[in-house]
């Protein structure tokens, strides 16, 4: 089921991670802009929502798609610079030659201003983990399938993620196993979870960012758990792929007592938990529940997120719960 779908937006997927890496490699100070809500947004972030959006419309144009950015910003006079980089890396781009000016570039991106909706849409966030991004270490192109709120197939490229020769694209369709490609053979294996049972020796995958979760309360469990390996730091989803790939065991983004109500973007979720329980996980949020897809484009019916093995996954949720 949606094997078109998945070819299609693996293509799309490691066409974003090519000029992404570029941009990377050649990236300055002055290539990012700050968001009213004080989040930086890149030259790629642009280039790889115009690039994704557009070959899914050319596929499938009755399917919205619910992205991350807009071009609003791009189009001020005072980003003009950024604007004119990212026309630039476009251009250089054997593959991303369909997008022709700034007209065209605009209405790429502007096609990832849909809505979700009850049956089926897209949800992509075109460089999650910007952040590492601007440092030139993880983030990841995150894109997912999700059909009657429930998600049906994830793709996560990960530029910078070695499972191979360099970077990696790991993807998943529901009831159908994990995988992860290597971008430069084009060969894939399928990916399995840790198999580690004892709690002393698993490891945490966790933010660079301290507000993103609540550091104490997992500072606490870690020290309940007697955990004795250092957390595994990385940002974006990437982190999904390194818990689906065995090379840590637990995730936890518990909401930092300063933003209590705050609840997390579908996109930022949405690709690595399918591949998280396609590998032979469980993801669930803090309270135990299943994440729910279904209410717009935040988990609004869901408070933070739990990704982990199954063997810790029921003893950390009662760790929790005394803590609440």
């Amino acid at each position: 089921m949606f094997e078109k779908e998945m070819e299609t937006g693996q293509n799309a997927v490691i066409d974003a991670m090519r000029i992404s890496r570029t941009v990377q490699k050649e990236l300055t100070g002055a290539d990012a802009i700050t968001k009213a809500d004080k989040s930086p947004v890149t030259i790629a972030d642009f280039a790889a929502q115009a690039i994704i959006c557009k070959i899914l419309k050319k596929h499938f144009p009755a399917i919205p798609i619910v992205a991350e950015e807009n071009s609003d910003i791009l189009g001020k006079p005072e980003n003009r610079a950024i604007l004119e980089k990212v026309l630039y890396y476009i251009a250089n781009d054997e593959k991303a030659k369909f997008i022709l000016d700034k007209d065209n570039l605009f209405q790429g991106i502007d096609l990832g201003t849909g809505e979700p909706t009850d049956d089926i849409f897209w949800a992509l966030d075109p460089i999650d983990g910007t952040k590492g991004f601007l440092r030139g270490e993880q983030f990841a192109i995150a894109l997912a399938l999700i059909v009657n709120g429930k998600v049906q197939l994830g793709i996560l490229g990960c530029p910078n993620l070695k499972m191979g020769n360099r970077g990696c694209l790991l993807f998943a369709g529901k009831g159908g196993g994990a995988y992860v490609l290597d971008s430069e053979t084009n060969t894939r294996k399928k990916v399995g979870v840790s198999t580690i049972t004892v709690p002393e020796k698993m490891r945490f995958v966790e933010s660079y960012v301290s507000s993103h979760s609540n550091m104490d309360m997992q500072l606490h469990i870690a020290r309940v758990l007697k955990l004795e390996q250092d957390p595994v730091r990385m940002d974006s989803q990437v982190k999904y792929g390194v818990l689906a790939a065995g090379q840590a065991e637990i995730y936890l983004r518990i909401p930092h007592p300063k933003t209590p109500d705050y609840r997390e973007k579908i996109w930022d979720h949405a690709a690595g938990s399918i591949i998280v329980e396609e590998a032979g996980g469980v993801v669930t949020d803090i309270l135990g529940k299943k994440l729910d897809f279904s209410v717009g484009k935040t988990l609004a019916n869901n408070r933070g997120i739990f990704a982990s093995i199954p063997a810790v996954h029921s003893r950390i949720l009662d760790i929790i719960k005394e803590l609440s």
